[in-house]
C-alpha cells in the first residue's frame, strides 16, 4: 500500500466526518485532558485487512493516541477476537472510531471475499484478479485489500496496460485494426490484453500476438475449447458474473486466472466494533 494515497484517503475521510468543527456530541461530554481507550473487536471470523489505515486514522487526528495491533495484517481471525487496542486522549479516539471502523470494516470484507474465491480456485493454480470496478478514490486501498486476501490485482488504471473491449473494436471497425493500431502505438511496450465474446474472436486474438486473452461471459464448455485452441500461445483469463459458487468449475476448464468485479463492488463488510474499557 502507497503511503501518500492511504493519507490522502483518510484526510479526505475525517474531513468528510468532522466537517471542520469536530465531534461536536463528544466536544460537550468530555474534556480535552480526558483519556480513555478500546478494543476493535471482529464479531465474526474472517481476514483482516486496513490495520495500517485505522492506525493513520488516529495518528492524523492526535500523535498522542496509541493504536496497537494485537493480530498481523492478513491473519484469519474468529468471532470475538480483539484485532488492536486503542488508548490516548479520549476525544480523538472517539472521533475517529467511525472513521476508522470503515476503513477496517470495509478492507476486512474485501480481503474475507477475496481469500474465499483463492481457496477455491487454488487446487487449480488459477489466480484470481481483481478489476477495476472499485470504490472512486479509493482504489489503491482496496486493490491492497484484494492483495491481502491472496488475489493478484489486474491493471491499476487505463494508463498502465493496454485492454482492448468491445467498444475499442467496434469503434476503430475490427479487432485486427485495434490491434495493429495499439501495436504502431505502444510496440511492445506495455501489457497487451483483448477481450473476446467468441472462438472466432479468440482466433483473431492469437494471430494478433496478444499476450492476454480475456474470455468474456463465456460458458464453461467454450471455456475448454479455448483452453485446447490456445494451447499455452497466451494467457487465458475468465470474467463476467462468476460467482464463489461457479469460481470452481471455471478454475477446472484451465484457464490461467479469473477476474472478479464483485471482490471490490458486491463484498460484505465484516463486523467489527470499538469497545471502550
Amino acid at each position: 500500500m502507497l503511503m501518500r494515497e492511504m493519507m490522502e484517503a483518510v484526510r479526505l475521510a475525517l474531513d468528510e466526518d468532522l466537517g471542520g468543527k469536530g465531534d461536536i456530541t463528544s466536544r460537550s461530554l468530555l474534556t480535552p485532558e480526558d483519556r480513555g481507550g478500546g478494543h476493535f473487536i471482529a464479531r465474526e471470523e474472517g481476514r483482516v485487512a486496513g490495520l495500517p489505515v485505522a492506525s493513520c486514522v488516529f495518528r492524523l487526528l492526535d500523535p498522542r493516541v496509541v493504536f496497537t495491533a494485537l493480530v498481523s495484517e492478513g491473519d484469519e481471525v474468529r468471532g470475538d477476537t480483539p484485532l488492536a487496542r486503542v488508548e490516548g486522549p479520549l476525544l480523538p479516539v472517539l472521533e475517529g472510531e467511525r472513521t476508522a471502523l470503515n476503513f477496517l470494516q470495509r478492507l476486512s470484507g474485501i480481503a474475507t471475499l477475496t481469500a474465499a474465491y483463492v481457496r477455491r480456485a487454488a487446487p487449480y493454480g488459477v489466480d484470481i484478479c481483481d478489476t477495476r470496478k472499485t470504490t472512486p478514490g479509493l482504489r489503491v486501498l482496496e486493490k491492497y485489500a484484494v492483495r491481502v486476501g491472496g488475489g493478484v490485482n489486474h491493471r491499476m488504471g487505463l494508463y498502465d496496460a493496454v485492454l482492448i473491449k468491445d467498444n475499442h473494436i467496434r469503434a476503430v471497425g475490427s479487432l485486427k485494426m485495434a490491434l495493429q493500431l495499439v501495436r504502431e502505438e505502444h510496440g511492445d511496450g506495455v501489457p497487451l490484453e483483448v477481450e473476446v465474446q467468441d472462438l472466432e474472436q479468440l482466433r483473431e486474438a492469437l494471430e494478433g500476438g496478444a499476450e492476454v486473452i480475456m474470455l468474456d461471459n463465456m460458458d464453461v464448455g467454450t471455456m475448454r475449447e479455448a483452453v485446447r485452441m490456445t494451447a499455452g500461445r497466451a494467457r487465458l483469463e475468465a470474467s463476467g458474473g462468476i460467482t464463489l459458487e461457479r469460481v470452481e468449475e471455471v478454475a477446472a476448464t484451465g484457464v490461467d486466472r479469473i477476474s472478479v468485479g464483485a471482490l471490490t463492488h458486491s463484498y460484505r463488510s465484516l463486523d467489527i466494533a470499538l469497545d471502550l474499557f
